[in-house]
């Protein structure tokens, strides 16, 4: 938005959006914007600079959003109250199954922290580079299986031992790495790609991000480790005697087979009714209140969780309201600047908008918004996760000056999954109404202080 659109402009959009006869699909423009992308924008913006207020920005983005789409066009479902209330009948089985499993899957990572099998792993690790290399490598492993938050602070507090708390910010930009790129091909190990097998996105599609991954993981890793060699070597310590705790292990192999198996029936058997519960969400629950009588949850991280469960909630439900429609055409290069964008904004709602918008290769657009956060501090969960351990790593220029390798492994990442895959997109993801179904929907555009109607491709 430009500076001249001062109080006289906003006065009339004001006036504009009050006098105007709402109808479903209208769309008021500042600058050839849709004013509903830019009160997107200062939500995300907003949760860039203010990382302490992230959940009462969030909320706040939800009201103003909602608000402002009663007062102009509706919802996509219709005018009014009616629209909005049809809009989350048709929204809440996908909130209520990514709440489930974001809160689910934090009892889950605890549990594998609790069994103490990481602490095992630092003897087998080889005393130079190689180590740090091999140790970033089991991050992207444990990521596969675990969400990508916890996979990172597994691994930083591995560091932590390993280097006596001399660890490089480069190598922790690596760390972040590892544990993006380990999620970004799996529906387990991130939330952008729990999103999408929510959302009803084949996992086998998703996988198709490994090819960009591992290109990834091997270049921030070469020279993460190497960072790290030259800053502070490896120095072997474990407990001499480690418990693992198999029945915690148990536990989360338990539940991720039921998580997969559940939605593997309802996919296969009842994919008819697979909007109409959420299914997956449920099951993950059932098995948690299972296993309590074998091992008890630690309840205690309950009231965080659904704090920062709740905050992703409001970014994803403001994607769900934005008319996607006016967004560019997926294309590779829409997939491979919206991975630059989650470097600075959450890519939650990135991810949210591409889901309802449709028509991406699944594969390449997982590795994009799952790697490419990876590239500042806090362009991920993992990464603001990981510097609340190293408070040295919330340093943008710091970040970006020892961890450039983050950014050409993503570049080169992608261009590898490009050449040797194609573009691959999935048409039939979304049934959304198509520009061309707009034509005679009508926009208007802020000029200075006057609002102008005109009819969207005339």
């Amino acid at each position: 938005m430009k500076r001249s659109f001062g109080r006289p402009a906003l006065a009339s959009l004001l006036i504009s959006a009050v006098a105007m006869p709402a109808s479903a699909g209208e769309i008021i423009k500042v600058a050839g914007i849709p004013f509903d992308f830019i009160l997107f924008a200062m939500v995300l913006i907003g949760v860039a600079l203010f990382h302490r207020h992230t959940l009462l920005i969030g909320l706040s983005g939800v009201v103003a959003i909602t608000f402002f789409r009663l007062l102009t066009g509706g919802f996509r479902e219709g005018e009014g109250l009616h629209g909005l209330l049809a809009h989350f009948h048709n929204e809440w089985v996908s909130l209520t199954n990514l709440l489930c499993l974001l809160m689910g899957f934090a009892f889950l990572s605890r549990h594998f922290e609790k069994s103490q099998i990481a602490l095992v792993l630092p003897k087998y690790l080889p005393e130079n580079w190689k180590g740090n290399f091999i140790l970033l490598v089991m991050i992207f492993v444990l990521s596969i299986l675990l969400d990508n938050i916890a996979a990172a602070l597994i691994g930083g507090a591995m560091a932590h031992l390993l280097f006596r708390g001399r660890v490089h910010i480069g190598f922790l930009a690596a760390i972040v790495a590892a544990a993006n790129a380990g999620g970004s091909g799996s529906v387990v190990g991130g939330t952008t790609t729990t999103m999408m097998w929510i959302d009803g996105i084949n996992p086998l599609t998703v996988i198709d991000a490994y090819i960009a991954a591992a290109i990834a993981l091997c270049i921030t890793a070469f020279f993460g480790a190497r960072q790290q060699h030259a800053h502070s070597p490896i120095i072997k310590w474990a407990p001499e005697k480690i418990a693992v705790d198999k029945a915690r292990v148990g536990i989360v192999i338990v539940i991720l087979l039921i998580a997969i198996l559940t939605n593997m029936v309802v996919t296969i058997r009842f994919s008819q009714h697979s909007h109409s519960f959420p299914f997956i969400g449920v099951a993950v629950w059932l098995a948690i209140l299972i296993s309590v009588p074998i091992r008890r949850p630690d309840w205690e991280i309950m009231p965080q969780t659904f704090k920062g469960a709740v905050f992703l909630l409001s970014l994803v439900t403001c994607a769900s309201m934005m008319p996607v429609e006016q967004l560019p055409p997926p294309s590779a290069i829409t997939a491979l600047g919206l991975g630059g964008f989650s470097a600075i904004f959450d890519n939650i709602p990135l991810t949210a908008l591409a889901l309802r918008q449709g028509g991406y290769d699944w594969g390449a657009l997982a590795y994009a918004v799952g790697f490419g956060g990876s590239m500042l501090w806090f362009g991920s969960s993992a990464g603001v996760a990981l510097s609340s351990m190293f408070p040295e790593a919330k340093s943008v220029s710091r970040w970006v000056r020892h961890g450039w390798h983050v950014a050409v492994a993503y570049l080169a990442g992608f261009a590898v999954l490009f050449l040797a895959n194609g573009w691959h997109p999935d048409p039939a993801h979304k049934n959304l109404p198509k520009k061309a179904a707009n034509l005679s929907a009508p926009s208007y555009e802020i000029h200075g202080a006057k609002a102008t109607s005109t009819i969207a491709g005339k």
